[in-house]
C-alpha cells in the first residue's frame, strides 16, 4: 500500500492495482500540488460526508474516469439521483462492500454531513480501506469518541489518518486519546493548516501521542508505505 496526501484531508492509496481517492477536494485545495489536481487515472472513489472539502470534485472524476464510488446510504443515492452516477456503492455503518479485491468498511463518527447548498446528506462515517494485506482507518472529521476501542478490536488498522485542526475537528490532545483508543502505532496527521481556523500541528500531536506511536508528518504531495 502507497498512501499519498494531496493536503487537507483528501489522499491517494494505491493498492491491490487500484488508484483510490478518498474525498478527493483537490481544485480549490490551497494545500494540494498543482500537478495532483488533475489525476490522470482514478479507479475508486471513497467518501467520509458530503461537506464540500470533502466531497470535492468526486462527480466530475467519477464521470471523467468512471471510477467506482463508495458513499453512505443518503450521500451514495444523493450522487445516482442528483448527479446520476452509475457506479455506486452504498453501504452504512458497520457494512463492508469488496470493490475488486479493495474492501471499504463503514465505521461510526460524530460530526455532521451537509453538502454546499446545506442539505441533509445523511450521517458521516469513518473508512477502514483493506488491501496488500493491510488496513488503513480514515477517521474523516470526527472527534474523539470511546468506541474507537471498537474499530481497534474488530478491524486492527495498521494505520489511522486523524484530524488534527482542531476547530472543526478533533484537535491535537484529542487525535493523542484517539490514538490510545486504536491502539495503532502509526499515524498520519490531517485537517490541519489549510485555512487559519485550523491550528493544531503534528509538532503538539508528537508530544501528546502515546508513546511508541511514530506520527508520519508529510508535505503535501508526500507518500509513505504502509
Amino acid at each position: 500500500m502507497e498512501l499519498t496526501w494531496l493536503g487537507h484531508a483528501s489522499f491517494r492509496l494505491d493498492a491491490g492495482g487500484k488508484r483510490i481517492y478518498i474525498d478527493p477536494f483537490l481544485n480549490g485545495n490551497p494545500k494540494c500540488p498543482e500537478g495532483e489536481q488533475t489525476p490522470e487515472r482514478v479507479d475508486i472513489i471513497a467518501l467520509t460526508h458530503a461537506h464540500g472539502d470533502h466531497l470535492g470534485d468526486t462527480v466530475e472524476l467519477a464521470k471523467k474516469h468512471g471510477a467506482t464510488v463508495v458513499a453512505p446510504v443518503e450521500l451514495a443515492d444523493w450522487l445516482q439521483i442528483k448527479h446520476e452516477l452509475k457506479n455506486v456503492r452504498d453501504p452504512n455503518k458497520g457494512g463492508t462492500v469488496d470493490v475488486d479485491g479493495i474492501t471499504f468498511t463503514l465505521t461510526n463518527a460524530h460530526h455532521s454531513s451537509s453538502n454546499n447548498d446545506l442539505e441533509y446528506m445523511g450521517e458521516p462515517v469513518g473508512i477502514v480501506v483493506g488491501g496488500d494485506g493491510k488496513k488503513v482507518y480514515f477517521a474523516g472529521d470526527t472527534c474523539v469518541f470511546g468506541d474507537m476501542q471498537l474499530i481497534a478490536r474488530l478491524y486492527e488498522p495498521d494505520l489511522a489518518v486523524l484530524p488534527i485542526g482542531d476547530h472543526y475537528t478533533m484537535g491535537p490532545r484529542e487525535a493523542a486519546l484517539a490514538l490510545e483508543l486504536l491502539g495503532v502505532k502509526r499515524c498520519v496527521p490531517c485537517h490541519y493548516g489549510t485555512f487559519p481556523a485550523l491550528t493544531g500541528t503534528p509538532e503538539e500531536l508528537r508530544k501528546l501521542a502515546p508513546a511508541g506511536v511514530t506520527v508520519d508528518e508529510m508535505e503535501p504531495g508526500g507518500s509513505i508505505t504502509v
